[in-house]
């Protein structure tokens, strides 16, 4: 086996399209990070971008945008994981930790804690789900509309109060000024606000693989929460993506919170796998 490292977004996606076309919704992180660094190259000041090839052919694909987490893919061949981790040890390649579906997640991490001498410590336990088809919700009071650069700071107050609603405190997150205003000048992705009289609701897009597009972030202040304002604007948001040619959405949720999994399902989401975000720390 080899790890080939890529410069560039397009030569490593070209690299890897075999081992992520295998499961598109199973990596839409993946893809997600490379749309944002497409569009946005000063996102992310550090981009690692590597395969892992056996024989000639791409068995794994991990991406690495300092100081986030190395995010796996789910690998063709099961030595390729501890091959990886083999290999960038020896590179001296400094990994925070590891996101990726289960059991990917898992197995990088415990050849990476045998390796270094640390341990995992889980951060967050996630689902990705997706959808082909909406499921309409009940009749909510007022309508969705594409957000503006008027609405941004708006926009920016809600995106800083899901952050520290939905991110753990010793995890790196992106600025919410700087990620709004990505956001609305992307020529993919956008807002999008529930406006009930005025905006109660807001749901971003993008990150655009071959075939679909996420959704996120997902929030409603709690004063306006539980009127079905979130669920009728993820649904009309969905099926406007749809209409626009793509073939599914995705999204990513806290599986501690059984009230954001439920409302997704009942607009018509269904889990794809479940997903893991863990950091390593020295071991005691």
């Amino acid at each position: 086996m080899e790890l080939v490292g890529h410069e560039g977004v397009q030569a490593f996606l070209d690299a890897a399209r075999p081992v992520l076309l295998r499961d598109e919704a199973r990596h839409n992180l993946m893809y997600g990070i490379c749309a944002t660094v497409t569009e946005a190259p000063d996102a992310f000041p550090d981009v690692h971008l590597w395969t892992v090839v056996s024989s000639g052919e791409p068995v794994l694909a991990m991406v690495m945008t300092e100081p986030w987490n190395i995010v796996v893919s789910r690998p063709a061949d099961s030595a390729a994981l501890a091959f990886a981790a083999r290999a960038l040890r020896e590179e001296g390649i400094v990994v925070p930790g590891v996101t990726g579906a289960l059991p990917e997640a898992d197995a990088f991490a415990h050849e990476w804690e045998a390796l270094v001498g640390v341990s995992r410590r889980l951060r967050m336990a996630q689902g990705v789900y997706a959808l082909r088809s909406v499921r309409p919700p009940r009749q909510v009071e007022g309508r969705m509309r594409p957000a503006t650069a008027g609405d941004r700071d708006l926009l920016v107050e809600w995106f800083d109060a899901f952050v520290a609603e939905s991110i753990p405190e010793d995890a790196p997150h992106q600025e919410p000024a700087e990620a709004v205003d990505r956001r609305l000048a992307s020529t993919s992705g956008g807002f999008a606000v529930w406006e009930d009289g005025e905006p109660v609701s807001m749901s971003g897009f993008g990150g655009e693989t071959p075939h679909g597009i996420r959704i996120g972030p997902v929030y409603t202040p709690p004063p306006l929460r539980r009127r079905g304002y979130a669920s009728a604007l993820v649904a009309e948001l969905s099926q406007s993506l749809l209409d626009r040619g793509r073939e599914y959405c995705f999204l990513y949720t806290d599986l501690a919170n059984p009230t954001s999994n439920r409302i997704y399902r009942d607009v018509g989401y269904e889990l794809v796998c479940e997903s893991a975000d863990y950091a390593f720390k020295a071991s005691a």
